[in-house]
């Protein structure tokens, strides 16, 4: 379990949801932008299971440190999952190079080392 410090508060999660939620926060940071997420969390008392919403991103610090739990871990899996969706959503994606129909050359733009052969 690690609690996770924001704003001068804290909040019990899952490993799994503590690593994905400081990725997304510097990708987030990374790209000037911030985004509100909803985390679950346990509660102190032991009351059970909650949920804590933050906004993450470029300017909000989020802390992972992490935590003795004597309790039984809980399954936040789909949220460390929804997550993570949402950081794969950052990423850049892959763009493929095609060469265009009707084409028998390898490189139909030509040999740019050589500018007797660009198109």
């Amino acid at each position: 379990m690690r609690c996770i410090t924001y704003a001068g508060e804290t909040v019990t999660t899952t490993d799994d949801v503590a690593a994905v939620l400081v990725e997304l926060t510097a990708a987030l940071a990374n790209r000037g932008k911030a985004e509100s997420v909803d985390i679950p969390i346990m509660l102190d008392d032991g009351g059970g299971r909650s949920d804590a919403e933050l906004v993450i991103g470029v300017g909000n610090d989020v802390l992972s440190v992490a935590e003795d739990w004597d309790g039984p871990q809980p399954d936040f899996s789909e949220a460390a999952e929804r997550l993570q969706r949402m950081l794969d959503d950052l990423k850049p994606k892959a763009v493929a190079y095609t060469i265009p129909d009707g084409s028998d050359e390898v490189d139909p733009y030509g040999d740019f080392d050589d500018p007797s052969e660009r198109p």
